[in-house]
């Protein structure tokens, strides 16, 4: 007896031993924060987070790259989005678009494009619900990152802080949004509090990717990309389109400051999200209190340093980033004791707006 439609999809899609030893492979290089947090996840959810995370680097390296027209990053992120949704060519993808990736994409980066078919194919023989989270997931990004490609403001930075989060909700918030869904979906006592974990998820994206955008300020501006909030700064009497000029006046570090605040209100949040997810499932708690301690540490490196001119001033160093792994298993299940470590982790950095 022939094989049904929908059988011979599935069989297809069977991932082969080179695609899992290739996404185990390509993770340390394109991403050292996710290598060193994926790891401590529960064996039953760790490859299905590591692929998640994959599927959007893959569509972050699309918006990145410079020598992609607008036009094309539209074509090559609705194409990405269909296949990881079943319909499409994702090897034929893959070929048309490393070619044009320029040496501002990392060899790693290019190594993942080129891979891309056996990624797609881990991720569609997941079963449905976590399947279904990756697939959101992507068709978010996708959609979202031309729009703010294709924003007809030539003025640099984004109009406000609500265009920011709604443009880190696109490249973070989302991704949190699909982890607590691969959460619930593992364990049934986290999935009882999914309706309080969702509640603070995109809080925890948002927290993380406003800590990268303001580590990245000068790597970003030379590259053409700026998405700081141009009503914060204008309030500090400092107009973004005088980015350029040395020395920076007051203005600009006032507004640095109330982007500090307000990322560190997220990350707050961030650790209430962490706090509701039982004691038990440890390797999820210190899979998220590892990237919630580096960003809280980089928040604060950079309050210390707001004159900084490249990311690499404010990045911790790995002495740091090993203390963390230290103390945060330690305590990764005394809820009392992770609240006294992040006061004193983000002490003296500016209070989150009311």
């Amino acid at each position: 007896m022939s094989p049904l439609p929908e059988e011979q999809e599935h069989l297809a899609a069977q991932p082969t031993a080179a695609d899992w030893e290739f996404q185990d492979h390509i993770l340390p290089g394109v991403s050292r924060t996710f290598a060193l947090t994926i790891p401590e996840l529960p064996e039953g959810i760790r490859p299905v987070v590591a692929n998640g995370y994959l599927l959007c680097r893959i569509a972050d390296t699309i918006e990145d790259e410079p020598a992609l027209t607008l036009a094309q990053k539209q074509t090559f992120h609705r194409e990405f989005a269909a296949v990881v949704a079943g319909n499409g060519d994702t090897a034929g993808l893959a070929r048309r678009l490393a070619p044009l990736l320029s040496r501002r994409t990392s060899d790693a980066e290019r190594e993942l494009v080129q891979g891309a078919a056996g990624v797609v194919r881990i991720c569609r023989s997941f079963p449905p619900r976590p399947r279904a989270a990756l697939v959101r997931c992507v068709e978010i990004m996708c959609a979202g990152m031309p729009r703010f490609q294709s924003r007809t403001d030539s003025r640099p930075g984004l109009k406000d802080l609500a265009e920011m989060h709604d443009y880190c909700y696109v490249v973070a918030g989302v991704v949190g949004e699909m982890l607590t869904e691969l959460f619930c979906s593992y364990a049934p006592a986290v999935d009882a509090r999914r309706e309080q974990l969702a509640a603070r998820a995109v809080a925890f994206g948002y927290g993380l990717q406003m800590t990268n955008i303001v580590k990245d300020i000068w790597d970003d501006w030379p590259e053409g990309f700026c998405w700081l909030p141009r009503d914060v700064f204008a309030r500090a009497g400092f107009d973004l389109e005088s980015m350029g000029q040395r020395p920076l006046p007051p203005g600009f570090q006032e507004g640095l400051g109330e982007l500090l605040g307000v990322a560190h209100g997220h990350l707050r949040d961030a650790l209430e999200y962490t706090l509701l997810i039982p004691p038990q499932q440890a390797g999820m708690r210190r899979f998220c209190l590892r990237a919630l301690a580096m960003a809280v540490l980089t928040l604060r490196r950079i309050n210390g340093q707001r004159g900084f001119l490249a990311g690499s001033e404010v990045k911790i160093s790995r002495r740091t980033v090993k203390m963390v792994v230290a103390t945060t298993d330690l305590l990764a299940s005394r809820d009392s004791a992770l609240r006294l470590l992040f006061w004193i982790y983000a002490r003296g950095l500016p209070p989150a707006p009311k």
